[in-house]
């Protein structure tokens, strides 16, 4: 069996966060449109643009590479987004919905901060300077989304709405 490299494995990462990225391309709209919040709407709407840019930026980093533009399913994404459908129907109604949405959008945003940071590593050893910024890039927007959805869950949170619905 033939021996698999750092860049085999870089490839691969790629092509992961690929189809995650197109994942959540179809599944924020839904989100948003779900969101009861104005500030959680915008949010999602905010990173659905940026999810754009995450997706174009993969494709040049495949350009780069010589490498075809190539998705492979990622299971992991696929599970949290099935899980955010599940959080949607039992808690339509509910004022606990937008904060259901938050932490399954915050779960994806965690596994493409760790699919990124071990990206950037990885192009780093192998000199890929180029593909680096561009995964750097990417990185930085989803560590802000984090850090936005968790303050506005913190609000919401500590909202007199939520408070009073127990």
């Amino acid at each position: 069996m033939a021996s698999k490299n750092l860049d085999e494995l870089f490839t691969d990462g790629l092509k992961d966060v690929y189809y995650a990225e197109r994942k959540i391309l179809t599944a924020l709209p839904k989100m948003a449109a779900s969101a009861q919040t104005p500030k959680l709407k915008e949010a999602f709407e905010k990173h659905y643009e940026e999810t754009q840019s995450h997706v174009e930026r993969l494709n040049q980093i495949f350009e780069l590479l010589g490498k075809p533009v190539k998705a492979k399913t990622c299971p992991a994404v696929d599970a949290i987004i099935e899980e955010g459908e599940e959080i949607l129907d039992k808690f339509r109604e509910s004022p606990a919905l937008d904060l259901g949405l938050i932490a399954g959008a915050q779960a994806v945003e965690h596994y493409e901060i760790a699919r990124y940071s071990a990206l950037k590593k990885w192009g780093l050893a192998l000199g890929y300077s180029e593909a680096v910024d561009l995964i750097d890039a990417t990185l930085q927007e989803e560590l802000k989304t984090d850090a936005d959805l968790g303050s506005l869950s913190d609000s919401l949170g500590n909202s007199k709405t939520f408070k009073t619905s127990r």
